[in-house]
């Protein structure tokens, strides 16, 4: 990923927030046929090990699915997160464009890539114990949680014999938070003031980044 010094995110509580609070990654494998990517909802175990510094992401996949089968015996494979993304108008430079008119629009966003090799799971304990914490997550919010146990066991049983679980050890995790940091700071705030103004469901996410983004945050 291309990554300019002025947009890189290394903090991993910063990169586990996003993980955690946008939890449907790309998994990006490659196979017998070329690249291949599936859209997973992950859970993400931020405890370091010695095979997995940046800690663990979880999930599971269709039996049918070829990517647990077919994932060309790489070393390693790429997990895609993204988080808030916007269209920023240089109408909103209010600095800039009045001064000079030398701008152009742009495009912020914050992702998260990490990378690591690709464990397969096949336990019905293991699978059982992990939907099971995907259910409680998603789910604790809800007024009347459901829960696993709900539904019959034998249901169960046949659908966890249906799916495949998936471990990825993170070794390498790196983020890029592209949010108007390079913008003298009268213009990042006639972006705050536009995205604020906006109708866009992901604007006011973008605003407090790019409020939040000046000067860019130290790295250590």
């Amino acid at each position: 990923m291309y990554t300019p010094a002025h947009f890189a995110e290394s903090r991993p509580p910063v990169l586990h927030e996003l993980i955690t609070t946008h939890p449907l990654g790309t998994l990006v494998t490659l196979g017998s046929t070329g690249l291949d990517a599936n859209l997973i909802p992950f859970e993400f175990d931020p405890t370091p090990t010695a095979t997995a510094p940046h800690g663990t992401l979880l999930a599971h996949v269709a039996r049918a699915n070829p990517l647990w089968q077919d994932h060309g015996g790489t070393p390693e494979v790429l997990v895609v997160f993204s988080g808030p993304q916007s269209y920023i108008t240089p109408s909103w430079y209010v600095a800039s464009k009045p001064a000079h008119g030398q701008v152009v629009p742009t495009w912020n966003y914050c992702v998260v890539h990490a990378h690591g090799p690709l464990v397969i799971h096949d336990a019905p304990a293991w699978l059982l114990a992990l939907v099971t914490r995907l259910t409680q997550r998603h789910e604790s919010s809800r007024p009347a949680p459901w829960a696993v146990a709900d539904a019959p066991p034998d249901f169960i049983a046949k659908q966890l014999r249906a799916i495949v679980g998936i471990e990825i050890p993170v070794t390498r995790l790196t983020g890029k938070w592209k949010v108007s940091q390079n913008r003298p700071a009268a213009d990042r705030a006639g972006v705050v003031a536009g995205l604020t103004a906006s109708t866009s469901p992901a604007a006011a996410a973008m605003a407090r980044l790019v409020a939040d983004g000046a000067p860019p945050p130290a790295h250590p």
